[in-house]
């Protein structure tokens, strides 16, 4: 039936291959890869003689897998190097422990500490007074001001 449609396979395989780069470009989210190799493994078959049935069946075959492959193998490296990217300044200051530079008054809304090196401006939990020089643990980012619980007890509830 192709036959009588005077159909040339590598034409139409290039056609399609082209088209499915042409989308891929477009979207850059892997959309058509596993059709490109689909198509480019079909042209080659063509190109070799395969027979119009095999062509069809074999793109439909190499893309399936080529598609599965990249679901079961390479994503899941992908995924885990995303999460194994280092953290940002902020979240590396979450859990450390600092110093107040300046005393955190939370009703006054004034309060600075260093940790690994980085001033930042602090805030309690609770409306506590931390007076300057004493030790913190971040506990949390919102923003750009860090939220710190003392580590010792030399702090008052500002509502005393």
């Amino acid at each position: 039936m192709l036959n009588d449609l005077n159909f040339v396979g590598w034409q139409f395989w290039l056609v399609a291959l082209i088209f499915f780069i042409v989308i891929e470009a477009a979207t850059v989210s892997l959309v058509s890869t596993w059709f490109m190799i689909g198509a480019l493994v079909a042209l080659i078959l063509d190109l070799t003689g395969a027979s119009i049935a095999v062509q069809i069946i074999v793109f439909f075959v190499v893309s399936t897998i080529s598609l599965l492959f990249f679901l079961l193998v390479i994503k899941p490296k992908l995924n885990k190097k995303t999460e194994q990217l280092e953290k940002t300044n902020a979240d590396r200051i979450v859990g450390q422990e600092g110093i107040v530079l300046l005393e955190i008054n939370p009703l006054k809304n004034t309060g600075q500490i260093r940790v690994k090196g980085q001033i930042w401006s602090a805030s309690s939990y609770h409306d506590l007074i931390i007076p300057e020089n004493s030790l913190i643990r971040v506990k949390e980012i919102k923003g750009v001001k860090a939220f710190v619980v003392p580590l010792d007890e030399t702090v008052q509830n500002s509502t005393e």
